[in-house]
């Protein structure tokens, strides 16, 4: 009692079609690849542009970094006394107001100022009256780390 199973030509004719249009096994990680240096060279150029606004020069200073889970609101001061809050020019009259309607934490907003360090003292200290005046009392002075020797 034996079963033999014979191909008719049509099935054998299906079999070979199956062979030659077979999925493919292996996955093709160029385009990955590509994607991936696209993104890569994005965020090397996007990366500079992430700092802080206005260019400045910072006075050097010892002391310990902040910690900060999140981006501060930053206040820049040039040296011939024009203040910005982020890119944005204003006047020493607009600080409280626009830091109100910046600040996402109410009062409790971090906020960072970077005077340069040709400004006169009394520039950097009008401003920050100005901000303390406006209600806010988490304000921090921004310097680079003063070189070892």
């Amino acid at each position: 009692m034996g079963a033999s199973i014979r191909a008719t030509p049509q099935a054998a004719g299906r079999r070979r079609r199956s062979r030659r249009h077979a999925p493919m096994s292996e996955i093709n990680v160029t385009p990955m690849v590509d994607v991936m240096l696209v993104l890569l060279i994005i965020f090397m150029v996007a990366a500079p542009l992430l700092q802080v606004g206005v260019p400045i020069e910072l006075p050097q200073a010892k002391g310990k970094q902040l910690e900060s889970n999140k981006e501060p609101l930053a206040i820049s001061v040039k040296a011939d006394g024009s203040v910005f809050i982020g890119e944005t020019a204003v006047t020493l009259d607009e600080i409280a107001p626009k830091l109100k309607a910046i600040a996402k934490n109410g009062y409790d907003e971090q906020i960072f100022v970077r005077g340069d360090k040709g400004v006169a003292y009394g520039t950097v200290m009008r401003v920050m009256g100005r901000i303390s005046a406006g209600g806010f009392r988490k304000v921090s002075l921004v310097t680079e780390v003063e070189d070892g020797g």
